[in-house]
């Protein structure tokens, strides 16, 4: 399956592209935000920004470019500030899979051999990715850890031994979403559970939940398509039969359809759960991956509904 063109085919619109590379060469295109001795990095997205942040420390400047937990990420828009930023990046994380294509695209309008770009989605290893959202898959963010390690120790081999030792301590932590994950998968493996949109899929499959909604359902919402009636009448069956134990919708993004199937929920006393494409404000990505899964198991073990997290 392809994503359609809809709201993760994200592109720069030509008079804005024209308007950024004007911006850029203007400003000479290598600008640099930091202070001496300090690396500009950007992530794509702020939970990526957040693993360079941890890594990087006090040698890095992080930009984080899709960074409010309280916007439709789909409706982002890149602007001169963002381009500027990706100029001056001597690393960049991105997600890739459609999700972000915005970035090749302000990438190439300021090409640099001292860049490098780290695309997540590369480390599917061939698999299909047809949910970009891979942040939500258990193996990733070590991944980028590691990437992340590997050039900053390339880049400032003086201190290598801080960036190590970073990394260590990340892994250390991201331990503790990992076993949270396998006690999960010890209490509730086979339990049902719906979603609107394919947003945690990677965590609730890890947790050993079956997500019964139907993918071209989620697929659909994703792209801001219209689903269609027989997979909502599936969706709604499996609430009002109670075929599921929990609910899980995207916090961000909501239309018709999804604010009638958690209505639906909340009438039929089925709990619903939040879930979040960006990272909300005040957390790290370890804490909110463990926060995510103890509202999923909250919603499994109580019934209680969790409307947001931070």
């Amino acid at each position: 399956m392809i994503l359609k063109k809809g709201h993760y085919a994200r592109r720069v619109a030509p008079a804005l592209l024209a308007l950024i590379v004007g911006s850029l060469a203007l400003a000479g295109c290598t600008t640099s935000h930091s202070t001496p001795g300090v690396i500009d990095v950007v992530g794509a997205e702020v939970q990526y920004g957040d693993v360079m942040s941890q890594i990087g420390g006090a040698y890095v400047h992080v930009t984080s470019i899709m960074n409010n937990p309280n916007t439709d990420p789909h409706n982002f828009e890149a602007s001169p500030s963002v381009a500027q930023a990706i100029a001056s990046a001597r690393l960049i994380v991105q997600n890739g899979a459609g999700y972000d294509a915005f970035m090749n695209q302000l990438e190439s309008a300021s090409p640099s051999k001292a860049r490098d770009v780290i695309t997540v989605a590369s480390s599917m290893a061939g698999l299909p990715t047809v949910n970009p959202h891979l942040w939500y898959r258990p193996s990733t963010m070590p991944w980028v850890a590691t990437g992340v390690t590997k050039f900053l120790v390339k880049a400032a081999p003086a201190h290598a031994a801080y960036f190590r030792a970073h990394e260590a301590a990340f892994l250390r932590q991201w331990a503790q979403v990992t076993a949270a994950i396998a006690a999960a998968v010890h209490q509730y493996h086979g339990e049902s559970v719906a979603t609107t949109e394919p947003v945690a899929d990677y965590l609730l499959s890890a947790m050993g939940l079956v997500n019964r909604t139907p993918f071209r359902f989620q697929a659909d919402v994703m792209n801001g398509i219209d689903p269609s009636p027989e997979d909502i009448v599936t969706q709604q069956h499996l609430i009002t039969n109670h075929v599921v134990r929990a609910l899980c919708y995207n916090a961000q993004v909501s239309s018709p359809v999804t604010l009638s199937l958690r209505n639906l929920a909340s009438t039929d006393h089925v709990p619903i759960v939040a879930v979040y494409e960006t990272m909300p404000t005040g957390l790290h990505v370890q804490t909110w991956m463990l926060a995510e899964i103890s509202a999923i198991e909250a919603a499994l073990a109580h019934g209680t509904s969790t409307v947001s997290i931070s």
